[in-house]
């Protein structure tokens, strides 16, 4: 079973926003242990048809990929949100039911790794690269902020597809 912690070994501001956010990416791995190939790829949600554990954990992982690759160094978009369209506004979780969850979960853990050394890498204070909606610029924190709101929001989108698939619950 996955260890999680919420807990920072030490008290510094970094230390304890990187601690939340392992703790939130730790939990949607937890969210997925044990669950069958098959069940993986359900969308067991009528109104939400890609709502799969498989299409979540590839949306967090690139929902990362954007706020730190594209907003906060400024890099190119990459990967399936660079093929998002209006009719297809998420195909980072319509094609994840093809890959199998566990190379997912792998790419997740290996990319959220290179973030770690991100964010060790440079000051909470230092503005992205890109503007956000609104034409501000934020800042390392709130990008961090902002990916611990996300990934716990969709810790509970997972919580359920998880009991409706398998019956699983308690994670």
């Amino acid at each position: 079973m996955t260890r999680r912690t919420d807990t920072p070994p030490t008290w510094d501001e970094r230390t304890q926003l990187m601690t939340f956010l392992d703790y939130a990416r730790d939990t949607a791995r937890a969210k997925c242990e044990g669950v069958s190939a098959e069940d993986a790829r359900k969308a067991p949600i009528p109104s939400s048809p890609l709502m799969t554990l498989s299409g979540l954990i590839s949306h967090l992982r690139w929902v990362e990929h954007y706020w730190f690759q594209v907003v906060f160094l400024g890099e190119e978009l990459a990967g399936p949100l660079a093929e998002a369209t209006d009719d297809d506004p998420d195909p980072e979780m319509r094609t994840a039911v093809d890959v199998p969850l566990p190379h997912l979960l792998a790419a997740y853990e290996e990319q959220s790794a290179r973030y770690r050394r991100l964010v060790s890498d440079h000051d909470l204070d230092a503005e992205a690269a890109r503007a956000i909606s609104d034409g501000r610029h934020v800042d390392l924190r709130w990008v961090i902020l902002h990916l611990i709101e996300e990934t716990s929001r969709h810790n509970g989108h997972l919580d359920v597809v998880r009991e409706l698939v398998d019956g699983r619950t308690g994670v």
